[in-house]
């Protein structure tokens, strides 16, 4: 690390504290050259994966689509805004777990509707036929019975 005030390159690591949070460290340094000392942090940065549409499109990831989709799916449902930011940490965790520098968009809606499932199921009906283009009434039929039964075919497949 640079020294900022002589731009030396030779400094020391003389203290180190992990933030509160446990997201980042702090570190004091010395110069060996000029002997003056500074505070230096360190962050983990992690990038989203690009998002693969359908159509073979690759977009950067954007956290608010995702919060757009809950939002949507949960207009005036009785569920709390921290789960909807608990939801949407798990997920981004999920695709950072994954290790993918590219991750289709189907992936990503299918943890969306995973997580509404559990939530919600009003929301999570609105959602799944946007998102799998309900074109019947059966569709919505085969969605509220798989609500009902989680053992139905679809969460079997889901499961594999």
């Amino acid at each position: 690390m640079k020294c900022p005030f002589c731009k030396a390159e030779d400094t020391a690591v003389i203290d180190s504290r992990e933030s509160e949070d446990g997201d980042s460290t702090r570190r004091r340094r010395q110069c060996e050259s000029c002997g003056k000392r500074f505070t230096t942090y360190e962050r983990v940065e992690l990038s989203m994966p690009m998002v693969v549409k359908t159509n073979g499109t690759r977009v950067p990831y954007d956290g608010e689509k995702i919060r757009t989709g809950f939002m949507r799916a949960l207009h005036k449902r009785p569920v709390p805004t921290e789960y909807v930011d608990q939801a949407i940490n798990r997920i981004e965790q999920r695709i950072l777990a994954l290790g993918e520098r590219e991750i289709a968009s189907r992936v990503i809606g299918e943890m969306v509707m995973r997580e509404l499932k559990k939530m919600d199921d009003v929301a999570y009906i609105r959602f799944a036929s946007v998102y799998e283009d309900f074109q019947r009434v059966d569709d919505f039929r085969e969605a509220i019975l798989e609500v009902k039964k989680p053992s139905s075919k679809r969460t079997r497949r889901a499961a594999k």
